[in-house]
């Protein structure tokens, strides 16, 4: 299957969009057969038991997989998708690397929110990441719909630097698992986040199962309980830019990527990326 092409009108529309918002949906989707195969992958990688597999509280109900392209060949390949490299390369400016890979599940009635943050929070403080010079793309392998737990986020936010940061910074020696848990380390405050809706808006990524995402590092974002006996996974991957590498992380490498070379695309025939009908 060939991969769709983007012209130089369209990136410099989706770049605007991106710039703007801190946000903006993608003009594509991944098939059918693309999707299903994604959700095997995850389904054999979550009945591992291995670091990178996260349970919710007190509970063997898996909440996220992290790091899965680093040692399956799907997700590998999907990380090198010539368009996704391309769109990541022209929102950020330049080559890249992949700084995060993770699946958050929120699976039917009992996937617990994610309160409101900013990713970079955690790149910044935990990682000392220099800039928040990187893209986030979403990819759900489950239809979203408002009741099971949508992304949640302010238009904007992103260019307000960052929010209720600690009086001291981490040294280093945090719980890793507050990063991955609803107990998050990083958070802001709802009040100033319901301020941040009043000024800015808000807007719900909702999509069918296979859309593509876009969202900035800095974007104050959250999500709700999955209150639908509908399961949400959604699929990210985190592109770095490569200039912007952390210097020493010290979280583990299944959560802060330590190959920093430049990623050169690869088309894989198992992942099918089409136009998208509607992107809105």
């Amino acid at each position: 299957m060939s991969t769709p092409t983007v012209t130089g009108a369209s990136l410099s529309e989706l770049k605007s969009a991106y710039d703007r918002d801190g946000s903006c949906p993608l003009p594509y989707r991944f098939d059918d057969a693309s999707v299903e195969l994604l959700r095997e992958r995850v389904a054999r990688i979550s009945a591992q038991r291995r670091p990178e597999v996260v349970h919710e509280k007190d509970s063997d109900v898996v909440r996220a997989i992290h790091g899965c392209h680093e040692f399956d060949d799907v997700c590998a390949s999907l990380v090198r998708h010539p368009l996704l490299v391309e769109l990541a390369e022209t929102l950020i400016g330049g080559p890249v690397y992949v700084y995060q890979f993770k699946v958050n599940l929120k699976q039917a009635r009992e996937g617990a929110a994610w309160p409101w943050h900013q990713d970079f929070a955690f790149w910044s403080e935990e990682d000392a990441m220099p800039r928040p010079d990187a893209v986030n793309f979403a990819i759900p392998l489950d239809d979203v719909h408002e009741e099971n737990g949508p992304l949640v986020v302010v238009p904007g936010s992103h260019t307000m630097g960052l929010f209720d940061l600690p009086a001291t910074s981490q040294d280093g020696t945090s719980d890793w698992r507050r990063h991955v848990s609803n107990d998050l380390a990083y958070t802001v405050d709802p009040a100033r986040a319901q301020r941040l809706i009043e000024q800015n808006g808000r807007r719900t990524i909702l999509g069918e199962a296979g859309s593509l995402h876009a969202f900035h590092p800095s974007i104050v974002h959250s999500s709700s309980n999955n209150r639908s006996a509908d399961r949400r996974a959604l699929l990210l991957i985190t592109y770095n830019a490569v200039a912007n590498a952390p210097a020493a992380p010290t979280r583990p490498a299944f959560l802060v990527g330590r190959d920093t070379t430049p990623l050169t695309a690869r088309h894989d025939d198992r992942l099918g990326l089409l136009p998208a009908a509607d992107p809105a």
